[in-house]
């Protein structure tokens, strides 16, 4: 990415308006009025952000969203977005997606955009940072689904490790939904509308990245270099990779029961977690515990920090030292349980919190969404005009194919 010329800054924030939104965060450079604020803008602040990096990331509304969804990606994406280190960002509600194996059940998506909404809020996504908006408003997304279907075979898509599990999950067996089967090819429609260069996911989600690296690759193969080739951000903690359920299976999941949801009141997150799966064979407290598997310990190293243990458990220094006493025998599930209890209730504590004020006022989260959707959809018309492009399917944006469709027929008169 090239970088920014005194020229180019001067288009971005030339305006009065831009330049006083951004003067008073920046006071240093606008002392010397706007002229100097300009040059030294370009060459100390926003030649230092990664410029025309893009993140994309999102989330079916199948139901609230939960704990899983919160270290494998929704934590990222705040940490992100406040970083302030990438051009833009785009978060979306994937209400269209979802429908692929609810399609009896539109009232299901349809409620749950909204949680899933005020759940983003809640977490700290910022509207005025990031651009939140609903999948089935951004039309040009289907269209762009269509024609990346003809640079896949069936056989590839079903070698797709995520729409294997997924299937077999919803016992779909041989009525697969098509719609559904096709999944990772409406999602690298998403990721390439935006011309994403980094889709913050969990590890689930890796094949499915894959797979649209390669619908990119092939694409400008064929066409030229038009689409913008992912990359995929995992978790930095090998623990938030995925998340187990509280019940001790593979993976969190709505459907099979065993989550601990972002706004889940505090009884019931401490029931949930007081009855969460550990050792098996660890019986009695003087028994030997294992960690491996053990969920306790899982969610311990997910979300404990240092500072936890001085708050809540200071007769151990660190993490280390209770898995230590844990495997050698002499200390039960009750207490590690506890422990794990009172960090999962100051973590979430804040977030139910601010969500509960998001509640107040819904009118304006549709207003916010709308405003995303509206941004979202330009972003989306634009990429798929460059694809219409490069297919030769712009007609009657062509002028040089009509003026040379005109040659050729005057010609044979």
């Amino acid at each position: 990415m090239k970088r920014l010329s005194y020229l180019d800054i001067f288009n971005i924030i030339s305006s009065e308006h831009e330049y006083n939104k951004i003067r008073t965060r920046f006071p240093v450079y606008t002392h010397f009025g706007h002229s100097f604020f300009i040059r030294t803008f370009a060459v100390n602040i926003l030649n230092d952000k990664e410029m025309g990096k893009i993140i994309l990331t999102g989330d079916r509304p199948t139901g609230r969203l939960h704990i899983g969804h919160y270290v494998g990606s929704l934590k990222r994406r705040v940490d992100l977005q406040n970083a302030g280190q990438y051009e833009k960002m785009f978060v979306f509600i994937a209400d269209a997606q979802a429908l692929t194996d609810n399609i009896d059940n539109p009232e299901k998506v349809r409620q749950n955009v909204i949680e899933v909404a005020l759940d983003y809020l809640a977490c700290g996504l910022d509207p005025t940072k990031a651009t939140i908006f609903i999948q089935s408003q951004i039309p040009e997304l289907c269209e762009l689904s269509f024609y990346f279907m003809d640079l896949v075979t069936v056989s590839r898509l079903q070698r797709n490790p995520t729409v294997k599990t997924e299937i077999q999950m919803r016992n779909f067996e041989t009525s697969i939904p098509v719609g559904f089967f096709t999944y990772p090819i409406s999602q690298a429609a998403d990721i390439t509308a935006f011309r994403a260069t980094t889709v913050p996911v969990g590890e689930d989600q890796e094949p499915m990245i894959e797979q649209a690296r390669e619908i990119v690759r092939r694409f400008n193969h064929i066409y030229g270099d038009t689409l913008v080739e992912p990359e995929i951000l995992l978790p930095d903690n090998a623990a938030c990779l995925r998340l187990p359920g509280t019940d001790g299976k593979a993976k969190m999941s709505k459907s099979l029961g065993n989550c601990i949801y972002l706004s889940e009141e505090a009884d019931e997150i401490q029931k949930k977690v007081m009855s969460m799966f550990t050792d098996p064979d660890h019986l009695r407290v003087q028994d030997p515990g294992k960690i491996e598997g053990n969920t306790v310990f899982t969610y311990l190293d997910a979300f404990c920090r240092p500072e936890h243990f001085e708050r809540y458990l200071p007769d151990y220094p660190d993490l280390n030292e209770l898995k230590a006493h844990y495997q050698r025998g002499g200390l039960g599930d009750v207490k590690v349980k506890r422990f794990l209890n009172a960090i999962m209730q100051e973590t979430l504590e804040p977030i139910r919190n601010r969500r509960k004020e998001f509640e107040k006022d819904i009118p304006a989260i549709y207003d916010m969404l709308k405003q995303g959707c509206d941004v979202a959809r330009a972003a989306a018309a634009d990429t798929l005009s460059d694809v219409r492009k490069a297919m030769k399917i712009n007609y009657f944006d062509d002028a040089d194919l009509i003026a040379e469709q005109v040659k050729k027929f005057a010609a044979e008169k």
